[in-house]
């Protein structure tokens, strides 16, 4: 069962992103209060989950929840600061777009670069860990999953609706054959050696 709290304070936000090993496409952050005492059934790590639950649990946690935010970094920014940077900045985005301003931060993985003087975790499989991490890393997938297929419709030779941008074979034998678009991340090694694409 996952923990409500890890801080004490009323106002905490778990944050969590998604995208960071895609070659195209931004990544996307989101930042979720969750009510005193909070429970789901349904809510977990968002890679656990069935797309179809994701889908049910966006919905459910918007409604539910005391404030949420998405963020993201672009892949010009991501080109321009690195990924890890421009993760710190999605996330920043998030947080700063929460309509309630939070008193703690629970952030998911390792690093994090402080946001303004809020006091903060890092959690280590945090969104397996704390309901408003699992929550954020529900509504960063969900809306980021949302926005590749949608991008896929312009770009149909790379697979997005199906591979949301991650280092596939059809991904990349798309890049290799049709070349890179804006939304790929020029700084990433977008092609192996030729003898691993085919």
């Amino acid at each position: 069962m996952l923990l409500q709290n890890h801080s004490g304070y009323t106002l905490e936000a778990g944050v969590d992103e998604v995208g960071r090993g895609c070659l195209a496409g931004p990544v996307v952050a989101a930042a979720v209060i969750l009510p005193n005492n909070y429970r789901h059934p349904l809510l977990n790590d968002s890679k656990k989950l069935t797309r179809k639950i994701r889908e049910q649990l966006r919905n459910i946690i918007k409604q539910d929840a005391v404030a949420w935010a998405i963020g993201e970094a672009t892949p010009q920014e991501i080109d321009q600061v690195n990924i890890l940077n421009a993760t710190y900045l999605a996330m920043h985005r998030a947080v700063q777009k929460l309509e309630v301003q939070p008193e703690y931060l629970l952030v998911d993985g390792n690093r994090f670069k402080p946001y303004q003087e809020l006091p903060f975790s890092c959690i280590v499989k945090g969104d397996a860990t704390y309901l408003s991490i699992a929550a954020a890393s529900v509504l960063a997938k969900t809306y980021r999953d949302d926005l590749m297929c949608q991008l896929a419709k312009e770009h149909n030779q790379y697979y997005w609706e199906k591979n949301a941008g991650y280092p596939t074979k059809q991904h990349r034998e798309g890049i290799a054959v049709y070349g890179a678009t804006v939304h790929h991340r020029q700084s990433f090694t977008l092609l192996p050696r030729q003898t691993e694409l085919f």
